[in-house]
């Protein structure tokens, strides 16, 4: 009996190590430059475990769950109404993964119909403040850093063990509690936090294509610049937004798809014209 009861105890202890951990961040954005009134808000997940921790959007998980269902239940994208799609919009469409073993971060994005993904190749070089202050339970400490055109100041607490924090941001003496630029147009707050069984797989429709970072930034201006043109070079396309009542503008004219589609892309292009990367 003894014996059974350490094995128990073994198990248990193993499926607690193997458990993750999930930091649920309300991110603040003002994405276009012109209008810097128009604030979004949406949540996003850390999911944090032993060998990694993975960030992403909630409504994104949400969208791509729905998509899947869809695809599975063999009705593809055209059953999904537009209601559905309009209430998972989300301006969070990359997601970022950190190797703990290797000390590496990717980055992934859609561009067109593939998923682009890089290692990010710029340290975080912090700048330690003795500062420190008090952000809802946590006592947490102040850091700032320049990165990637913009100047970030992060507070951390070694309340919690990990040394991570949402988006690129980690490699702290703690967790990060908030992070935002001086300019106030970004910013991440950790909302709250739970223990989840594993890490999500998020869907990944289309190809994975494996670029240097330069190598990304330039496609994903080409496709700014000329949706249709990047897609009829090979670089991918994209689907036609679903139509009410679940169809896909079948009977509509192929020029007329085409125009309204890349009217659409340059649209959503402006109003991301202050992205959280400014170089």
């Amino acid at each position: 009996m003894k014996k059974i009861g350490i094995i128990v105890l073994a198990l248990l202890m193993q499926h607690i190590s193997a458990q993750a951990n999930r930091f649920v961040y309300q991110v603040t954005m003002k994405p276009d430059a012109e209008n810097k009134n128009d604030i979004k808000t949406e949540n996003a997940y850390l999911d944090i475990s032993a060998e990694k921790s993975l960030f992403y959007s909630e409504n994104r998980y949400k969208r791509d769950s729905i998509l899947q269902k869809a695809f599975q239940g063999g009705r593809g994208r055209g059953s999904v109404s537009r209601e559905q799609m309009e209430g998972v919009r989300t301006n969070i469409n990359y997601s970022v993964e950190k190797d703990k073993a290797n000390q590496k971060t990717y980055f992934k994005d859609r561009i067109g119909r593939d998923i682009y993904t890089y290692e990010e190749d710029r340290p975080l070089n912090w700048k330690m403040s003795s500062e420190t202050t008090k952000i809802g339970e946590y006592k947490v400490q102040k850091a700032t850093a320049d990165f990637a055109g913009r100047t970030w100041t992060a507070w951390f607490t070694t309340d919690l063990p990990y040394q991570d924090g949402p988006y690129k941001f980690g490699g702290l003496p703690g967790l990060i509690v908030k992070v935002e630029d001086d300019k106030g147009d970004y910013s991440f707050d950790l909302m709250k936090n739970y223990k989840i069984a594993e890490i999500v797989t998020l869907n990944q429709f289309g190809n994975t294509l494996k670029v240097k970072r330069a190598e990304y930034v330039k496609q994903q201006e080409k496709f700014k610049t000329d949706p249709m043109a990047f897609m009829q070079s090979g670089g991918g396309g994209f689907p036609a937004p679903p139509q009410p009542g679940g169809g896909r503008g079948g009977n509509q004219n192929p020029a007329e798809m085409r125009k309204r589609m890349e009217e659409r892309v340059k649209e959503e292009a402006k109003k991301n014209s202050n992205p959280i990367e400014l170089q």
